[in-house]
């Protein structure tokens, strides 16, 4: 059946990631795609056609989180390495790093002033981070397992983070403290966001469901299950009016809110669909998957009148102007199923030239103690040392070694790196531990002043009573002296 709305379109694929992709966003200037992945690279791609990309070497483990600054000139990147790095995309391939999680970061996240970053881990705390000063700010401790996602609200006033303790929790950044709790979950949360306005939320969980909650009314407006399998990833359309997700049944599905619908399910992926992300503008969207590779799709059906597809549909039951998605306050939640033809799009390999790869990995040491090293080995040492390995695989690294430098390698020896990762962990321990100290320290002075306060009140108190005290002594004995 002809879909009244143009079909979304891949328009390319990007290939270079050596095994899942497992986050990508898009370069507010609307010219890169950051993506990251199990291979522990962070790859930038340029849009324009033939355009070079560029590899960031640096993170030790996989990176499980990336974004743009709201300026587009630094990159952010979490990783299960226990680290955050905040690079600048430039042909020096430098970054900074942050260290205050003992266990791997899930997710990282930029306010939408660029001020300040979220990050979510396995530690199960949420932790703010200032990027000016390149430092740790404060704690959010009250989930009760691993945290996968953070992030801020658009006004910055919020943070919403979601686990696998079932549960979604909103944060207030100026009391620091968790004022709402979503337990609506069915299994684990695995991803949460705000809409462009910051009037709802969204999180999806390993249930395969997605839920919407309006923030104003603290109600679960909108529920869906249209995968069949659990759900790891989704993005809002900077309208409000779509949302696409990827899951681990290889589909990307684009959800209809005004209609609350199923309108397109895309096959591209040859396996789990890791990360989908819109662009700022909306107009195209990229996902990436456990094939390796990068998908940037047209949007197209966001690009006529919302007017002009609902009278052309003649589907809904009412003439009146659909709702904004701000405006929807239906009395109850409701669950959306996927509803008839929902319209099928798959798509084989595009053809597209792939781009030539530079490969950089020059890092500096961050002010939070981070274990990035200079380069010091050359392309011809890395040859050296990979033909001794005899592999086919292998070699091709070789041939691409020739031309590029590959890793960032330690030129320190074995057993000095092995005392060096000892103190990092130990650093790591005390790090923790003073957190832990300072929130025991401000209850505690919390507790004094109180404390304090009241031994002040019964001070003042004191004189009254002792002249009360006098005043009915001196009257009881008073009739015994009359007598």
């Amino acid at each position: 059946m002809a879909s009244v709305m143009e079909d979304p379109t891949l328009e390319r694929h990007f290939k270079g990631h050596k095994d899942a992709v497992t986050c990508a966003d898009f370069n507010p200037n609307r010219k890169q795609l950051a993506s990251g992945s199990l291979d522990k690279n962070l790859m930038i791609w340029n849009l324009a056609p033939k355009a070079r990309a560029f590899q960031f070497v640096g993170h030790q483990d996989v990176i499980t989180g990336v974004q743009f600054s709201p300026s587009g000139n630094l990159v952010a990147s979490s990783s299960k390495d226990r680290t955050v790095r905040l690079w600048t995309p430039s042909m020096k391939g430098e970054s900074t790093v942050f260290k205050a999680h003992t266990a791997a970061v899930r997710s990282v996240a930029f306010s939408h002033d660029g001020q300040r970053l979220v990050t979510a881990s396995d530690d199960k705390s949420v932790k703010v981070w200032s990027v000016h000063r390149q430092c740790f700010i404060y704690s959010l401790n009250q989930h009760t397992n691993w945290v996968r996602r953070a992030r801020f609200s658009p006004d910055g006033r919020i943070i919403a983070s979601c686990g696998d303790d079932r549960t979604v929790r909103l944060w207030d950044t100026s009391t620091k403290h968790c004022i709402n709790c979503l337990t609506d979950c069915g299994g684990s949360a695995t991803f949460v966001d705000f809409n462009s306005s910051g009037t709802c939320i969204a999180s999806s969980g390993a249930d395969s469901t997605l839920k919407i909650w309006d923030l104003r009314t603290n109600k679960l407006i909108q529920h869906y299950r249209v995968h069949s399998a659990g759900i790891n990833s989704f993005s809002f359309h900077p309208s409000n009016n779509y949302v696409i997700s990827g899951s681990n049944d290889g589909t990307i599905k684009i959800l209809d809110l005004l209609e609350g619908r199923l309108i397109y399910t895309l096959h591209g992926h040859k396996g789990a669909v890791i990360t989908v992300a819109f662009s700022r503008a909306g107009d195209v969207f990229a996902s990436g998957g456990a094939d390796s590779q990068v998908l940037l799709w047209k949007t197209n059906f966001d690009s006529r009148s919302y007017q002009d597809v609902l009278l052309q549909h003649s589907r809904r039951s009412t003439p009146d102007p659909p709702p904004h998605l701000s405006d929807i306050h239906p009395r109850g939640p409701h669950l959306h199923h996927p509803q008839p033809t929902p319209i099928q799009v798959t798509v084989k390999d595009t053809r597209s030239t792939e781009p030539h790869v530079i490969q950089l990995g020059q890092s500096v040491h961050g002010n939070m103690g981070g274990s990035a090293s200079r380069a010091e080995s050359t392309a011809e040492n890395e040859t050296r040392a990979n033909r001794k390995e005899g592999k086919g695989r292998r070699e091709e690294e070789v041939e691409m070694a020739q031309t590029h430098p590959l890793e960032v390698l330690s030129g320190h020896p074995s057993s000095v790196s092995s005392t060096l990762r000892h103190i990092v962990q130990q650093l790591d321990i005390l790090t923790q531990t003073v957190s832990v100290l300072e929130e025991r320290l401000t209850l505690t002075e919390d507790k004094l002043k109180e404390c304090l306060s009241h031994q002040s009140q019964i001070l003042k108190d004191l004189p009254a009573s002792r002249t009360r005290r006098r005043t009915e002594s001196e009257e009881s004995e008073s009739p015994v002296h009359s007598t």
